[in-house]
């Protein structure tokens, strides 16, 4: 019987810059990112890991502001493209090429801890969570992204057809192109997993609560920005903050553990 491991990106790196980082929704999920963070950003120098980097636009934004950064990636392709774009901003921070949860055991606890599209690539999803929320310090913050499995269920039945069986005997989970995650995340289930940990959501932002249930034809005739100024308007309230792509938590850990 084979063993389930965590999804390595090596292979797939450049279908990410061209499927995801270059593209409007990767800017979008970088901008409202940056919008929900920016409020805990305003003490001191955060000491901060980022526990599964990838390409580590987030990081180097945190970076620049002066805050102290630690990363880590599984892909070694991946941390060489972060590790170049801090050389190239003339910025530092501390990189290891290794899984977030082997690195946990080594590390301190910072003041916010970032997992932002890992937990459904993890062959052990809530227990190698759990071990990357253990480095929240009492008092600080999680920012959690994962990948929505409201957003896959309804997107599938959308389209109909041969996809409706699968959705209903839950066979579609793991099977897809390289880029559709194995372990989807629902938003309730996951919420009531960190709150039994003792942490409380402060903010929660659906990712591409829109954009993605458009038809291609839609989307050409449709306005970018008017699209992106609707997004940021609904992201963030109860019904469809829970149906975006992603689902973005900012979870802080209650002072006393």
């Amino acid at each position: 019987m084979s063993v389930k491991q965590d999804r390595n990106f090596d292979d797939l790196i450049d279908r990410f810059e061209d499927r995801i980082y270059d593209t409007v929704k990767g800017s979008w999920r970088l901008q409202l990112l940056q919008q929900d963070l920016q409020p805990i950003l305003q003490a001191s120098p955060l000491q901060i890991w980022d526990a599964g980097c990838g390409q580590a636009q987030i990081s180097l934004w945190l970076a620049q502001q002066g805050h102290q950064l630690t990363l880590c990636d599984l892909s070694s392709r991946m941390l060489e493209k972060a590790r170049d774009s801090f050389e190239q901003s003339g910025v530092k921070a501390s990189f290891h090429h290794q899984s977030a949860q082997s690195l946990a055991i080594q590390l301190p606890e910072f003041d916010l801890v970032l997992c932002h599209a890992v937990v459904e690539w993890l062959a052990e999803p809530l227990g190698s969570l759990q071990t990357i929320m253990d480095k929240v310090r009492p008092d600080g913050y999680l920012s959690l992204l994962f990948y929505n499995r409201n957003a896959m269920v309804y997107k599938n039945v959308l389209k109909g057809g041969w996809r409706l069986k699968p959705i209903l005997d839950d066979s579609y989970i793991g099977k897809g192109n390289k880029l559709s995650p194995p372990n989807p995340q629902y938003p309730h289930e996951l919420i009531a997993f960190v709150e039994q940990q003792g942490f409380s959501v402060e903010t929660q932002t659906g990712i591409r609560v829109f954009n993605d249930y458009l038809s291609p034809q839609a989307q050409d005739i449709s306005d970018e920005a008017e699209l992106f100024e609707l997004e940021q308007r609904y992201c963030r309230l109860p019904t469809y903050r829970d149906m975006g792509r992603y689902v973005h938590l900012l979870l802080r850990r209650q002072q006393s553990r």
